[in-house]
């Protein structure tokens, strides 16, 4: 085991306040007639496009001791929620760039996926 591996912390980060962790998905980079289209291409931002992303945890309710962090979800926003937010909203994690904190105003809709296959 290298110095590196022997002194990363496991970090745990649970969000204060009306926020919530949202790991961004990756988006489908393809325009409706099926070219590829990188990223670093496409401007969003003016406003019209939307980032996509899954809740990974949610502001609590001050939790008892032995709850640790399990206090009431004071979010309003289900734990793994698939949601939309604006591409400017949210605070990056130094660690992971796929992680945001969110704030739940800027949260534009809970997102239902529904498996075409089983819908009548």
């Amino acid at each position: 085991m290298s110095d590196a591996e022997r002194h990363n912390p496991i970090r745990v980060i649970q969000p204060m306040g009306m926020r919530v962790l949202v790991r961004v998905l990756p988006g489908d980079e393809r325009t409706s007639s099926g070219l590829y289209v990188p990223a670093t291409a496409v401007s969003k931002e003016d406003g019209a496009e939307a980032v996509y992303g899954e809740v990974l945890a949610v502001a609590r309710a001050e939790a008892k001791p032995e709850e640790e962090l399990e206090g009431a979800n004071v979010s309003g926003i289900p734990h793994g929620a698939r949601v939309l937010f604006p591409p400017k909203a949210g605070i990056r994690v130094p660690w992971d760039q796929e992680l945001r904190l969110v704030e739940t105003k800027y949260v534009l809709a809970v997102v239902e996926e529904i498996d075409p296959s089983s819908a009548h």
